[in-house]
């Protein structure tokens, strides 16, 4: 596979791939093991799926649509050869491996270290560029001026993290993606935003549409030979934008009136400090309840006083009180620290 000739790796230069192979067997197993891949004779990667709504699947991603998106996110940010990039991701999964692709195939001089939760807190140098997750952002928020452009996926950015950035010099950007679309395939910004930047926004050669349940079609020939259909229900801006309004599986029937989870927790992140979730238990009378899922050990006078305050928010709708709720002192999560809410909700009931 091709190298640029300008890139970098933990500030070293590299005559050949098997140079590059041998170096990175210094680093960690996991980086020589993806770079073995990478060089191999095979014209795709097999990576795993995150699992955080279902079980973890092996699949297989075209080399060449990798690079494709590579140069894909070179071009939306504008991050051409001798960019600054900073990977503090495990490369166990895709978004860890893109860095690297991206650097290969970008011409970035890119530095390692361990996925730790506040990676720039050690950094002796700043970046144009690095990927993180939301609770390595919020770790890391006193060392953010490190860096210029930082995307930030594998979990949702609490209304609360959204404020501590708002003044943030550093451009903090969502993303929407999965492993079957190589990583991201839009973006939004989440600091400094006008109403223009409230919703995600396309790279190059990627189009939408909805189907009939009002779930996002992905359709971007570069990076997937298929046309992608989520389970995500979004609001379409147009064919290149869209607003995120939650999982079609998450749906909640209570009595006949459907509750989106997404929008719920939006509403109770403002009120909740930790971390949480919202989903449907079958009930006799409702079909399904909506309850309220608290991270730590709680009492139950405790959880009924959190019910009864619930019960009083004006800003939540008759349907959004949650009927119930319940604790348990650890979510269970994925390996990139997603919520494994079904695992989660099948350990307390």
């Amino acid at each position: 596979m091709y190298v640029h000739t300008n890139f970098r790796l933990n500030n070293k230069t590299f005559k050949s791939s098997n140079e590059l192979l041998a170096f990175s067997r210094s680093i960690s197993i996991e980086i020589y093991s993806f770079m073995d891949d990478w060089f191999n004779d095979r014209d795709f990667i097999v990576v795993s799926t995150s699992g955080s709504t279902g079980k973890p699947k092996p699949i297989k991603l075209n080399k060449e649509f990798m690079i494709n998106s590579a140069k894909a996110t070179g071009a939306f940010f504008q991050l051409g050869e001798n960019t600054t990039a900073l990977l503090c991701m495990p490369v166990n999964y895709i978004a860890g491996k893109m860095m690297l692709v991206r650097a290969m195939t970008l011409g970035w001089h890119i530095d390692i270290v361990k996925p730790v939760a506040n990676p720039l807190s050690k950094a002796k140098k700043n970046y144009d560029f690095s990927a993180m997750v939301p609770m390595q952002l919020q770790a890391s928020l006193k060392d953010l001026s490190k860096v210029k452009k930082l995307i930030v996926g594998g979990g949702v950015v609490s209304n609360d993290l959204k404020k501590e950035i708002e003044n943030c010099t550093t451009e903090i950007f969502a993303t929407y993606g999965m492993t079957e679309t190589i990583t991201h395939i839009a973006v939004k910004r989440l600091n400094k935003e006008g109403s223009e930047n409230s919703f995600y926004k396309t790279l190059p050669n990627v189009t939408l549409d909805t189907d009939d349940r009002g779930c996002l079609i992905i359709k971007a020939q570069k990076v997937s030979e298929e046309v992608v259909v989520t389970n995500d229900i979004v609001e379409l801006h147009s064919e290149t934008s869209f607003e995120w309004l939650g999982r079609f599986d998450n749906i909640i029937n209570s009595g006949g009136v459907k509750l989106n989870p997404e929008k719920i927790e939006e509403k109770l992140s403002n009120i909740i400090d930790e971390r949480f979730f919202v989903t449907g238990v079958s009930d006799t009378v409702l079909g399904e309840k909506l309850i309220l899922v608290l991270e730590g050990d709680k009492t139950s006078k405790e959880l009924l006083n959190i019910k009864k305050r619930l019960e009083s928010i004006e800003t939540l709708g008759k349907y959004e009180k949650p009927k119930e709720v319940l604790a348990v002192s650890k979510f269970i999560e994925t390996e990139t620290k997603k919520i494994q809410r079904k695992k989660t909700l099948d350990l307390i009931l």
